[in-house]
């Protein structure tokens, strides 16, 4: 597949991704919002749950939740093809960026010793076991024990986020493990929600009592995709920060993210049961955003030698040669390397005054924490690295 159509690919596919993914997310937290909102009925209904009423775009919204039914002399509408667009658009995403590229991003700065191939046979072999573990095993282990198998589901994705960052690039296996989680939410909908909605439908025609037992399994699977959607998110939008997926200690930083990312949501779901649930948010976010500054300003370990007191400083033509060679690959107006974008942030460094200006980021990407080059795909050398230490410990002139 030529580079440009595979370009225009990922742009029209992604687009359609974000705004699948939008009116899913939306959708479901509208009606978690709902659900948890609802007042009795004013008639006493048995077969009503709850009514409210809501104020939008100019006009009052009566909601009734019915258990018994619907006015059949109008349309009855689902809520199903914003997941499976969502679920298929991304997975011929992961399909155009990462498969049919060679492997190039992919693998880069991995170290395995994977074909393309194989690398792919792992990406979408992950998505199929980790819905067969979540189905038939951690999902209804998640319902029945709660806190446990949290904690045990928890375990196991940061596991499989280790196993990929061994194996594929950091940025691939961000998005990797987020695809995953977005497979076990699709997963739910057309397996579990979906059926008992069908189930729910085909009972109410029929005129018999509908059984509780799928609706409660259905309710159950999306609490679960409630709290995925957080991370999910954080997981799909990380390919824009490299010195988060680029670090050495990047499963440490995924972990955080998809703890911080479920967190945030638990607070959001119990707040209208939780008096003081706004110091908590704050709380869980300041301790979020803490964890994630002390993990990702860690220097590598090996960056402590060049550490020490240079006995010279280093001239700016020598830390602009190594800018050049090392940095403008995709930091400049015109990159060799356009996979993450023109430029990277925003950031080029194409003139002496660019370079200037950005001397005390160089500082703290390249040369403390490492993070730059990501998976340092420029092959960075650490005498490269000193060379800007020293022109920056002089005063970057």
């Amino acid at each position: 597949m030529s580079g440009h159509l595979r370009e225009v690919l990922d742009l029209v596919f992604r687009w359609i991704h974000v705004i699948a993914g939008i009116m899913w997310i939306g959708n479901s937290l509208l009606y978690n919002w709902l659900d948890r909102n609802l007042l009795p009925p004013k008639d006493g209904n048995p077969g009503v749950q709850g009514e409210i009423s809501l104020l939008h775009s100019g006009g009052f919204y009566y909601i009734r939740k019915d258990l018994t039914g619907w006015d059949r002399s109008r349309p009855l509408h689902w809520f199903k093809w914003q997941a499976y667009t969502t679920w298929l658009t991304g997975a011929v995403l992961l399909a155009v960026v990462y498969y049919a590229s060679g492997g190039a991003l992919l693998m880069e700065g991995s170290g395995a010793e994977l074909s393309p191939l194989q690398a792919a046979g792992i990406g979408f072999g992950l998505l199929a076991a980790a819905w067969l573990v979540y189905h038939f095993g951690l999902g209804e282990l998640v319902s029945r024990t709660g806190w446990f198998g949290v904690a045990l589901g928890f375990a196991l994705i940061i596991a499989t986020g280790y196993g990929l960052t061994q194996l594929f690039s950091g940025r691939a296996a961000f998005l990797h493990l987020g695809a995953m989680l977005g497979t076990l939410m699709a997963g739910n909908v057309f397996r579990i929600i979906v059926p008992s909605q069908q189930q729910l439908v085909a009972a109410v025609e029929a005129g018999e009592q509908p059984a509780k037992g799928p609706a409660l399994l259905a309710k159950s699977r999306s609490i679960h995709n409630n709290y995925l959607t957080f991370p999910v998110v954080v997981l799909m939008v990380s390919s824009h920060f490299p010195g988060i997926y680029g670090h050495e200690r990047n499963w440490l930083l995924l972990a955080a993210l998809v703890l911080a990312g479920a967190a945030v949501r638990h607070v959001m779901n119990v707040r209208f049961t939780l008096p003081r649930w706004r110091p908590a948010l704050a709380a869980t976010v300041a301790a979020s955003i803490g964890a994630l500054y002390l993990l990702s300003a860690q220097p590598k370990r090996a960056a402590t030698a060049s550490a020490a007191p240079a006995a010279h400083a280093a001239s700016f033509d020598d830390a602009f040669a190594v800018v050049q060679k090392r940095c403008t690959v995709c930091h400049s107006a015109s990159p060799a390397d356009r996979s993450l974008g023109v430029p990277p942030g925003g950031v080029a460094f194409d003139t002496p005054e660019q370079v200037r200006a950005h001397a005390q980021r160089i500082l703290v990407r390249a040369v403390e924490t490492q993070t730059m080059p990501p998976a340092n795909k420029t092959w960075i050398t650490a005498e490269e690295r000193d060379v800007l230490r020293r022109w920056i410990a002089a005063g970057a002139k």
